[in-house]
C-alpha cells in the first residue's frame, strides 16, 4: 500500500488563513500592522523570486512588507548599517536578510547584528541557544518549524517516537533535532559520513532528510510505516534535453511503497517555510507590543 501524502500546500494555506486573523487582531490592538523587512543583496534570480514570494505572502496575510534591495557590490559595513537602521525602526518586527550573501560580506556577522527579537529566520546565536535549552521564547528557523507542524498534524503526539534527522546544518538539521527532542522523541542526528547510514534510517519512526543530495535515501532505508519528511530541493536533468526537474533527498517512488506517510517534492515542506516566516513575524510583533500570544500562534 502506498504511503499517505502529507500535503504541505494545504497545511500552509490553512495556517496562513489563521495567521491573517491574528494579523487583523494585532492591527486592531496596536493601530499598526505587523512589519517584516526583507533585504536582498545582489540580483541572484532564485533569491529574487523567493524574496518576492515572501513579500507577497506578507501583504496577503495583512502585514506590512518592506523590501530593501542593495547592489551586489554593497560592502559589509553598508549592510550592517542597514540592519542597525531596521533594528531601531519601531514599525519593523521581523528582519530577514536573504542568504547567500556576496563573498565580500561575512554572513555570520550580519546575522549576529540582527536584534534577536526581530530575527524571524531564527539564525541568531541567542535564538539558537534558547532553542537548545528548550526556552519557548526562541524564534525557531522556519523550515524545521514547518516540518514539526506537518508531523504533529499527521501523527498527533510524537512522544516516544524514534526520530532520525539526516543533516547537521544550523538551518535545518540541528534545530530539527532540538524540536524533536522537545516533543520527547529519541533523536539521532545522522549525516553523509554516518557509518551504515541505511541501517540507522531503518530504525526511524520519523525520518527527516535534509542532506542536500538528490534521492540519496532509498526505499529500503525506510522502516515500514514510518513518516518521512523530505526537506531536499535538488534540481536534476529532466527527461528532455535541456530540461530539469526538482527532486528531494528521498527516492520518492521507492519510499512511498514503504512509508506510512511522506511529503512530496515539490509541495511538501517548501510551502510551510514561508508560512512559518509569517508566523514568526507575528510572534515577534506580539512580544514587542507586550501582547499575549493568541492561542495556536
Amino acid at each position: 500500500m502506498s504511503a499517505a501524502l502529507i500535503d504541505g500546500r494545504a497545511a500552509a494555506d490553512a495556517l496562513r488563513r489563521q495567521l491573517a486573523i491574528h494579523a487583523d487582531f494585532f492591527r486592531a490592538s496596536t493601530g499598526r500592522p505587523a512589519g517584516l523587512a526583507t533585504v536582498l543583496v545582489g540580483e541572484d534570480p532564485a533569491s529574487a523570486v523567493y524574496v518576492r514570494s515572501k513579500i507577497k505572502a506578507t501583504e496577503e496575510a495583512g502585514m506590512h512588507g518592506v523590501h530593501r534591495p542593495l547592489p551586489a557590490d554593497t560592502s559589509e559595513a553598508e549592510l550592517l548599517a542597514l540592519v542597525v537602521e531596521l533594528n531601531r525602526d519601531p514599525g519593523i518586527d521581523g528582519i530577514l536578510v536573504q542568504l547567500p550573501l556576496p563573498a565580500q560580506i561575512d554572513a555570520a556577522r550580519v546575522i549576529d547584528s540582527i536584534d534577536p527579537g526581530k530575527d524571524v529566520d531564527g539564525f541568531h546565536v541567542v535564538n539558537s541557544g534558547r532553542l537548545a535549552i528548550g526556552d519557548p521564547t526562541a524564534l525557531v528557523p522556519c523550515t524545521p518549524l514547518g516540518c514539526l507542524h506537518l508531523l504533529k498534524e499527521q501523527l498527533g503526539s510524537l512522544s516516544g517516537a524514534e526520530a532520525v534527522v539526516i543533516g547537521r546544518s544550523n538551518i535545518v538539521g540541528k534545530p530539527m533535532a532540538a524540536l524533536l527532542l522537545g516533543e520527547s522523541c529519541t533523536v539521532t542526528i545522522a549525516h553523509s559520513r554516518t557509518r551504515d547510514l541505511a541501517e540507522v534510517c531503518r530504525r526511524a519512526d520519523i525520518l527527516v532528510a535534509a542532506v542536500g543530495r538528490p534521492e540519496m535515501v532509498r526505499g529500503d532505508w525506510i522502516k515500514p510505516g514510518a513518516t518521512v519528511i523530505d526537506v531536499g530541493i535538488n534540481r536534476v536533468p529532466g527527461a528532455e534535453p535541456g530540461k530539469s526537474r526538482i527532486v528531494g533527498d528521498v527516492a520518492f517512488a521507492e519510499a512511498r511503497e514503504m512509508a506510512g506517510a511522506i511529503t512530496p517534492v515539490p509541495g511538501g515542506v517548501g510551502p510551510m517555510t514561508i508560512a512559518m516566516l509569517l508566523r514568526n513575524t507575528l510572534v515577534a510583533a506580539h512580544r514587542r507590543a507586550g501582547l499575549a500570544l493568541p492561542k495556536g500562534l
